[in-house]
């Protein structure tokens, strides 16, 4: 059977609620990571970035650290799924969505929600990589 570990690793917060970052599942000699959605507050559980661009790029930051503690890269995703308190931003998120994920995108969902965990988060991002 597979092992799954639950992590929470350093180098980003630790989770704002009862939750953990990453699920690692050991399939063989493959390592599936599932990520919590992450959103862009610090350590105290601050909003980081007043706008969907900068709050992007944070969100971005802490998935590929997460990925990293794992030993996985952005390049390891196959799915990202988003949800945006406006989609009328979302070109400014799929600018730095499409930055960081070079080359042939992983498949995607996202979705418009009414409103986030974290009163002023813009966007909430979750990933499925496979390594």
């Amino acid at each position: 059977g597979s092992m799954v570990i639950f992590d929470n690793p350093t180098t980003v917060p630790a989770p704002f609620g009862q939750y953990s970052h990453v699920a690692r599942v050991e399939l063989g000699d493959r390592t599936l990571l599932q990520l919590s959605g992450q959103v862009a507050i610090d350590a105290d559980g601050k909003i980081v970035g007043n706008d969907m661009g900068s709050q992007a790029e944070y969100v971005m930051d802490r998935i590929t650290a997460i990925l990293a503690a794992h030993g996985a890269a952005l390049t390891d995703v196959v799915n990202v799924r988003t949800y945006v308190t406006d989609m009328d931003q979302l070109p400014a998120y799929g600018k730095v969505r499409a930055a960081r994920f070079g080359g042939t995108p992983p498949t995607i969902t996202t979705m418009e929600v009414s409103r986030l965990f974290i009163p002023g988060a813009l966007l909430e991002v979750e990933v499925l990589a496979i390594t």
